[in-house]
């Protein structure tokens, strides 16, 4: 007969954690609370807990209080979100998981226009995310920032969020299935925004070229574009060439600027 291997209990500390959540997954409290789980399992100066919904902008459910949004935060819930190596990944249908952003960012983040414009700013050297899909459509994203004080995240914190992992994305859906209508109803279409990626360019570039501006707005490099598209690197470049020449640009950073003005344009119109 063979016998039964049992596994290791899980520790006072960490089963007190989780009494601690459940007991607030129906009061305003609750993400406080996760906060704190969280730091026991990995140290990180920045905490963001946000909903992504499809043609909707994100939700910030933590922090609550607008006094703790930076400009920065504001304008990436506002905008810059679209070109998140994080949303776009979601897009794309991971499901469930611990990633850093390392592991999903395109090649060469850095160089991309939406750190420039807008990642550098919240001064991060790592960003450890929990993605956990709510629904069909909603996803909900916990970002764990890193700044150059506690440098990047060892590997015994991403082993110990990913063992608590499975008990976190239990409890957040309980969460939102109890106080989800404590913010779906400040949900704000993405109306111009959806319509703008649409639009961007309309009757100036050709279908194909309008495909690889939308990849070149995500930040895409001409060898990603390829292997996405099942082209030739040099085909890529050729359509960039094309794009610049359409548009009247040379810089990735100019086409960015050419995108917010139509997007403006659509919003004040």
């Amino acid at each position: 007969m063979q016998t039964k291997t049992h596994p290791e209990l899980i520790t006072a500390h960490c089963a007190r954690d989780i009494a601690s959540l459940i007991n607030h997954i129906k009061v305003p409290s609750f993400m406080p609370v996760l906060e704190e789980v969280l730091s026991n399992h990995c140290n990180f100066d920045t905490i963001l807990v946000v909903t992504y919904k499809k043609s909707f902008k994100p939700i910030i459910l933590h922090p609550k209080d607008p006094a703790e949004h930076s400009p920065t935060l504001k304008a990436y819930i506002d905008k810059a979100y679209i070109l998140d190596p994080l949303f776009n990944s979601i897009q794309n249908g991971p499901g469930a998981n611990v990633s850093r952003l390392v592991d999903i960012a395109l090649d060469s983040f850095d160089q991309t226009e939406y750190y420039q414009s807008c990642y550098r700013k919240f001064d991060l050297v790592d960003e450890v995310n929990m993605t956990i899909p709510l629904s069909q459509h909603t996803t909900c994203a916990i970002a764990l920032g890193r700044k150059s004080a506690l440098g990047t995240i060892t590997r015994a914190e991403l082993n110990r969020l990913k063992s608590i992992f499975p008990v976190i994305e239990a409890l957040i859906q309980q969460f939102w299935q109890a106080q989800s209508g404590e913010f779906v109803k400040y949900e704000k279409s993405e109306g111009p925004l959806k319509q703008a990626l649409k639009t961007f360019a309309s009757g100036v570039l050709t279908q194909r070229e309008q495909e690889i501006l939308g990849l070149i707005l995500q930040g895409h490099s001409s060898k990603a574009i390829a292997d996405l598209l099942s082209i030739s690197v040099g085909t890529v470049k050729v359509h960039r060439k094309n794009i610049h020449s359409r548009l009247n640009t040379s810089t990735q950073s100019e086409i960015f600027t050419l995108f917010l003005s139509h997007l403006n344009s659509l919003e004040n119109g």
